[in-house]
């Protein structure tokens, strides 16, 4: 029984090798409700039973979230629940009672079924990479689903340079604990420590940090078995995260949804187009590039793909 199991667990391996060798990335263009179910269905994997759809509900004053009238149509399609957990970091949503409020200052708990993960807990889950992390800190109610579709806001971010689906499974999957556990790369998971000089990874430690993204975002995709759908949504592209109250102002144009059965080469897709994009005035991708390579951001896909989550060779379909 155990030879047979084993064997089964290598070709699964091999299967996924092969699969995100050769992974496709499906984008369309215009950024409407319908184009997000559209390019859902043409990854060809349906979502079934019990489905979270995370997201960030956005710090309070930032403007640049996904707005529940763009995914509604996407959300009532699976018949999914929006899942989200609390910050690191004092604002509107570390403190259960007022991330509430934000949820429905923002309009998400009038529309769909929300489901603040870490309310009432957390739970360890296996780690593939122990390079920093010995486990990924998430909120009990992971548990509760069969699928997740990742929907994510590409955009960039103080601390990781982006911010795309990696960062959604990683960070945004964690507890406040979890967080801190992934920022400090293993070395705190406690807000009133983890922050300070020696412990946060930053600096000349940089990279530590992005690893343990990367480790952690591959723990909730083997934790679902691989069960996860991954949507970049490319609109609103501050240099800043959706987890900052008072973003600077988005100085490149929307590009449009993009999504695959792989995460390392949807964000890579979207670096891609933002590092290949040729910008002019009113429409400038230098910012975020520069965001980006201030925080040697792209390392993330080349650690990502190094541990075997996800390929950076991908090929583009349009389907427009």
């Amino acid at each position: 029984m155990k030879k047979t199991r084993m064997m089964a667990a290598v070709l699964l391996m091999m299967a996924s090798v092969a699969a995100f060798a050769q992974s496709k990335v499906y984008m369309v263009k215009e950024i409407t409700p319908e184009s997000l179910v559209k390019v859902y269905k043409a990854l060809g994997v349906e979502a079934t039973g019990r489905v979270a759809v995370k997201i960030s509900t956005g710090e309070g004053g930032n403007p640049h979230y996904l707005k529940p009238t763009l995914i509604r149509q996407l959300v009532d399609e699976v018949n999914g629940t929006i899942v989200e957990c609390c910050t690191a970091y004092p604002g509107t949503r570390m403190d259960p009672k007022q991330h509430w409020e934000t949820i429905h200052e923002h309009g998400f708990d009038s529309i769909f079924a929300v489901d603040l993960m870490d309310e009432f807990g957390q739970i360890r889950i296996p780690i593939q990479d122990k390079k920093h992390l010995k486990y990924d800190i998430v909120g009990e109610h992971l548990a509760n689903y069969d699928f997740m579709i990742n929907l994510a806001h590409f955009k960039g971010h103080a601390m990781g340079g982006f911010g795309g689906v990696m960062k959604n499974a990683s960070i945004g999957v964690a507890s406040t604990a979890g967080k801190c556990y992934i920022h400090s790369a293993g070395n705190s998971d406690d807000p009133k420590t983890a922050w300070n000089p020696g412990v946060l990874a930053a600096g000349d430690t940089q990279d530590l940090f992005l690893e343990s993204m990367a480790a952690a975002a591959q723990a909730v995709h083997n934790y679902f078995g691989g069960r996860v759908i991954y949507i970049n949504v490319m609109n609103n592209m501050s240099v800043d995260c959706d987890c900052d109250g008072h973003p600077a102002k988005p100085e490149l144009k929307d590009m449009g949804i993009v999504a695959s059965l792989d995460p390392v080469a949807l964000d890579q897709a979207c670096l891609d187009m933002v590092f290949n994009y040729q910008g002019k005035p009113g429409d400038d991708n230098k910012p975020l590039i520069q965001r980006i390579n201030r925080q040697h951001g792209t390392y993330i896909t080349d650690y990502a793909e190094q541990i075997g989550l996800g390929s950076k060779k991908y090929t583009l379909i349009n389907i427009n």
